[in-house]
């Protein structure tokens, strides 16, 4: 077994559309959910607005402004050597209502002009077709996903840029973290993830599981029509995945974990093996969940199986079977503290073995490569304003973070045997943060000169980590 990375290893940085590109209404793009959520903070959750209102701040509709600075900012990405770039398509940008027959071309040409840019450069667009955000009049009209319709909107929208893009695009991947609207008390998750609103008194579980069943079936059909209409097109799912530890050996514990671990395999089981698990009846009556499932829909789910898994990695978690809490950032009954780690001022446990025992469990239950299409440290980054150093930031804590992180990914394919064949940073660039709405929250390896308000200069400059990344890729991961 090698005791390298392997050679074509996918080297890189992510980012998502809404959160970047800015030009909210240019170039004939329509609403998206992202842009109708105000400014938050880690103490003040952003606000869903009935449509654009005065008086609130949008930071989406600005982003980093990459629409217009794309080229400037993939200059920057091969300076530092990317070998792929994963990043999102705006669906508003390409049907500006989600409903029409015809697509708007100028968003087309738009990601023409990026896809090519990225190419003429040596870098491979990896491209998640719905990233949190889907057109907003979906919402209105229909109630996004709640509504069996949005799955052929979504499938004519997957058709139009993977025929567009067939020869620009290998890497496809379908909802990022599609998991994440299962925790219910955060509504934020149910609206970007599916354009939901959840109604007085309803039973958001329904509601919610109902939604992920379209967006499986919707998601199979498009894998089954992107690989007739390119047969080398790569078609993955994507996961936010939360290793959860038991507390103890008491096997209370261990069940606890087994049960919590089944709202993250419930997505994997699908998306690869193509059916719903064994566990899923049972799972949905805890629930109190009925899934409405149409004739056709199982035969369409084993068609439709996806040729990777990606993945986002932040964090683990531990269970207790004695604890009753609900944390917002476990997001689930009976998590607790995990003594032997240390945490992020986020509250995020950094648990860098996790990750290698995540590509080990998922390479042991599926046999499918793996994408670790988010990983990344976020942090209140000081600029160096006396110019004391040769780089913008001294973000020494992000590179040990990544250190540790990328060491466990290397771990798992040399020594476990995982399949892994990239891995991406997220916000390789400073972004809008989704989960606050901040731009001081930064995970970035450039920092941009943009404040919560949106003022700034907009100018890009270099962070410690940029140069630090530039010789892992040089070296293929030989000196972290």
């Amino acid at each position: 077994m090698s005791q390298k990375f392997p050679e074509h290893f996918l080297w890189g940085g992510a980012v998502a559309a809404h959160q970047l590109e800015g030009a909210y209404r240019e170039g004939g793009r329509g609403l998206s959910t992202a842009d109708v959520m105000t400014a938050g903070s880690a103490k003040q959750p952003r606000i869903i607005t009935d449509g654009v209102l005065a008086g609130y701040v949008y930071p989406n509709h600005q982003g980093i402004d990459f629409y217009h600075r794309y080229r400037e900012d993939i200059a920057l990405f091969r300076e530092m050597g990317f070998k792929c770039f994963r990043t999102s398509i705006s669906w508003s940008r390409i049907f500006p209502n989600g409903d029409e027959e015809e697509p708007n071309e100028e968003g087309l040409q738009f990601y023409d002009r990026l896809f090519d840019e990225l190419l003429a450069n040596g870098i491979q667009p990896v491209v998640t077709l719905s990233h949190f955000e889907i057109p907003y009049h979906l919402v209105k009209t229909y109630g996004g996903f709640r509504s069996r319709k949005l799955i052929g909107f979504f499938l004519h929208y997957a058709e139009t840029v993977f025929t567009r893009y067939r020869d620009k695009v290998k890497y496809w991947i379908l909802f990022n973290e599609i998991n994440n609207q299962t925790d219910t008390s955060r509504p934020i998750f149910a609206f970007t993830n599916s354009g939901i609103l959840f109604e007085e008194g309803e039973n958001r579980e329904q509601v919610v599981w109902q939604a992920i069943h379209h967006e499986l079936v919707a998601g199979a059909m498009a894998v089954k029509r992107g690989h007739e209409i390119n047969p080398d097109f790569k078609i993955g799912c994507m996961v936010a995945w939360v290793p959860i530890y038991p507390e103890t050996c008491h096997p209370a514990d261990m069940l606890a974990e087994v049960d919590r671990m089944h709202d993250r395999y419930f997505f994997t089981d699908v998306y690869v093996r193509g059916h719903y698990p064994g566990y899923a009846d049972s799972m949905m009556k805890k629930k109190g969940v009925f899934i409405r499932m149409e004739e056709g829909d199982a035969e369409i789910l084993s068609e439709g199986t996806v040729d990777y898994i990606s993945l986002s990695y932040y964090m683990s978690s531990v269970v207790s079977h004695l604890e009753d809490t609900d944390s917002n950032e476990r997001g689930f009954t009976g998590s607790v503290d995990n003594p032997y780690l240390k945490y992020s001022d986020w509250g995020w446990a950094i648990d860098p073995e996790g990750l290698r025992y995540t590509l080990d469990t998922l390479t042991e239950r599926y046999e499918k490569p793996i994408f670790i299409a988010e990983n990344g440290f976020g942090a209140y980054d000081k600029l160096d304003e006396k110019g004391e150093h040769s780089y913008a930031v001294d973000d020494s804590y992000r590179i040990n973070y990544l250190q540790e992180h990328i060491r466990a990914v290397k771990e798992a394919i040399t020594e476990d045997g995982a399949d892994v064949f990239g891995f991406t940073i997220w916000g390789c660039i400073d972004v809008v943060s989704f989960t606050t709405g901040e731009l001081s929250k930064r995970y970035g390896m450039i920092y941009v000169d943009i404040d919560d308000a949106g003022c700034g200069t907009l100018a890009r400059s270099r962070k410690k980590s940029f140069y630090w990344y530039q010789n892992v890729i040089r070296t293929n991961g030989e000196e972290v």
